[in-house]
Order: structure tokens, then C-alpha cells, then sequence
């Protein structure tokens, strides 16, 4: 392992990385990325969204420092470019994300939602969006609105638009066919079995889908500034 460096074995692992990152450019032309090891052999990749809602996603490799930020689009051309397990993720972007990341364990499972229910209220929201937007984006009140609700484990847990903005916006359910937040996606093309976990801690709100996951503060927005 280089003193400095990311190291992905596998080509597969290679791709999910950058597909992750590609998303999160697409929301954040100048987004910055923090790998933290995660035992032995994984490595989270996280990355801000542009909706105060952390994306997430866990890929088998090392990281050198074990928790280390980058930029974002210089670390997707090094992965593009890489021939072999070791990746160049460019100069340290440490000092521009300052802010602790949500707990590793104590997550409470509150619920299991179908991922159609999420991609559905996604759409309705770019909808409202489209109509009241601006070229800032969604207006807040659309994106502070509660649009579910769900209970569990003791808790009753809200989720706003922003955060459901997040996950669709960042592909994490898997779907055939269009974007999953384009108005005329195919909703059946989404499995009926597949879903999406909802967990908290007592400060932070947790969604997993199959593909990565998105985490945001609860009762407030994100405790981190990215310069």
C-alpha cells in the first residue's frame, strides 16, 4: 500500500466507485469525497448531495490515510484511467470537509418502505419542483416538506423530500429504463419486492437501499461545511 493512495482490487468495485462519484458530480460539479477505511478490507466513500443529506456507499479496498477526502472529479479520472488495483486519488482535500460523519454502529431498524413508494414521491417532487422552482433548485419548502411518515422500534420516524431527493438522485435503487427521478420512469420496472430500510439514531436518519445509502440529521441540517 502506497503511503498515500486508494487501492481496489477488484475492476467491478473500480466501476461502483466511480459510478457513485459521477452521480455525486452530476449534484456537486465541485464535491469533495471523504474515504474512511472500514475494517481490513472495505472502505466507505461518502460524499455531500446538495439536498443536506450525506450520500454513502461501501466498496471492498484501502485507503492510505484510513480516513482521507479527495476531489471528487480528480479521484473519478484517476479511477477512470487506472490499469490496476492502486488509484492516485490526488492532492488531500482534508481541510475542505470539516464536520463529523454519522456513527458507525446504534442504529435503530424502524421500517422497511418499498422503493417504488420512495421513487414515487421523488417524481411528485420534481413535478412541484418544475412548476415552483427556480434556477436555485426545488424551493425549501418543498424540499423541508414531511412526506412520509413510518413507525417502528418505538420511534416514529419522519422522512422529508430532501432526503428522498437524495437517494433517487443518486441511483441507489436499482430500475430499468429511465432516470429514476425523470417524470415519465416506469415505476413496475422497479421490482415490488425490493426496498428500502429505514434506521435512526437518535440523531441522525438512515436510508438503505441496494445500492448505497443516505444519511441525514434529524430535527436539523447537516453539522459539517464543505469549502
Amino acid at each position: 500500500m502506497h503511503e498515500r493512495g486508494l487501492t481496489v482490487p477488484d475492476r467491478g468495485e473500480r466501476e461502483n466507485l466511480a459510478t457513485f462519484l459521477a452521480r455525486a458530480i452530476r449534484l456537486d460539479e465541485a464535491v469533495v469525497v471523504r474515504l474512511r477505511q472500514r475494517g481490513e478490507d472495505m472502505l466507505e466513500a461518502w460524499a455531500t448531495t446538495g439536498f443536506d443529506a450525506l450520500a454513502a456507499r461501501v466498496v471492498s479496498g484501502q485507503v492510505a490515510p484510513a480516513d482521507t477526502t479527495a476531489a471528487g472529479d480528480a479521484l473519478l479520472r484517476a479511477l477512470t484511467e487506472a490499469t490496476g488495483a492502486h488509484v492516485d486519488p490526488g492532492f488531500s482535500m482534508d481541510s475542505a470537509w470539516q464536520g463529523a460523519l454519522p456513527p458507525v454502529e446504534g442504529f435503530v431498524h424502524v421500517d422497511d418502505v418499498p422503493a417504488r413508494v420512495l421513487v414515487e414521491l421523488a417524481q411528485q417532487g420534481v413535478a412541484v419542483a418544475k412548476d415552483f422552482g427556480s434556477s436555485q433548485g426545488p424551493p425549501a419548502s418543498l424540499l423541508a416538506q414531511e412526506v412520509l411518515t413510518v413507525d417502528g422500534a418505538g420511534e416514529q420516524v419522519a422522512v422529508s423530500m430532501r432526503t428522498v431527493f437524495a437517494l433517487a438522485a443518486m441511483g441507489f435503487i436499482p430500475h430499468a429504463g429511465a432516470a429514476p427521478l425523470a417524470l415519465d420512469a416506469d415505476l413496475a420496472r422497479i421490482d415490488a419486492d425490493e426496498t428500502v430500510r429505514i434506521r435512526v439514531t437518535r440523531g441522525w436518519l438512515r436510508l438503505d437501499a441496494r445500492f448505497g445509502s443516505v444519511f441525514a440529521r434529524r430535527g436539523g441540517s447537516l453539522p459539517l461545511t464543505v469549502i
